[in-house]
């Protein structure tokens, strides 16, 4: 049986009282939806992906990922367990499919262009990919933010799919946009 939205969501509040990283997971989701539905995939398992790439961190930092990896293949999600394994290059883990390279070009990413927005008084609101990356190339700006997982990754996703790093950080931008309600990215006032 396939994993479903509800059940993952459940999973990410059972396992992550941390408010901050549930947002960052609900964000990354969005992202991988919007991506899987843009590249003809299925749109669930994507937006699972992100929902639970994190979910065992809070609680579990030293082991993460290995728990929510040893959770999911329990319960037959194979693929999902593989991509959420390999959502960091020091890791070693091998990119085989196409989920394993939109997570890891979706993650670090979209937790920068939060912060960008952040630090912006309209917020995603005229947030463009080139000021994102003006903010990548400063060290200090978000300083958690691997900057060699970014540039992997964009490198693995764009030979996959095509496009261009500014295509995919505009999406991503626009995803955020969208949602910022929801993940707390509205202008103030």
């Amino acid at each position: 049986m396939t994993l479903t939205r509800d059940e993952a969501w459940q999973l990410l509040c059972d396992w992550t009282p941390s408010e901050k990283l549930r947002i960052h997971a609900r964000a990354v989701e969005l992202v991988m939806r919007d991506l899987g539905e843009r590249l003809g995939e299925d749109v669930e398992t994507f937006g699972n992906a992100g929902l639970l790439h994190d979910a065992d961190y809070d609680q579990w930092p030293e082991d993460h990922p290995k728990r929510i990896v040893a959770w999911l293949n329990e319960r037959g999600e194979s693929s999902l367990a593989h991509a959420i394994s390999a959502h960091f290059t020091r890791w070693g883990v091998s990119y085989d499919h196409l989920l394993d390279k939109a997570l890891i070009a979706s993650d670090e990413i979209t937790g920068f262009c939060m912060a960008c927005a952040l630090v912006r008084p309209t917020r995603t609101d005229g947030l463009e990919p080139r000021s994102v990356k003006k903010k990548l190339k400063d060290k200090a700006f978000a300083a958690g933010v691997d900057r060699h997982e970014v540039t992997e990754a964009f490198r693995m996703l764009m030979a996959a799919t095509g496009g261009t790093e500014d295509e995919h950080l505009a999406r991503i931008i626009t995803v955020l946009h969208l949602n910022r309600g929801e993940l707390g990215l509205t202008a103030p006032g």
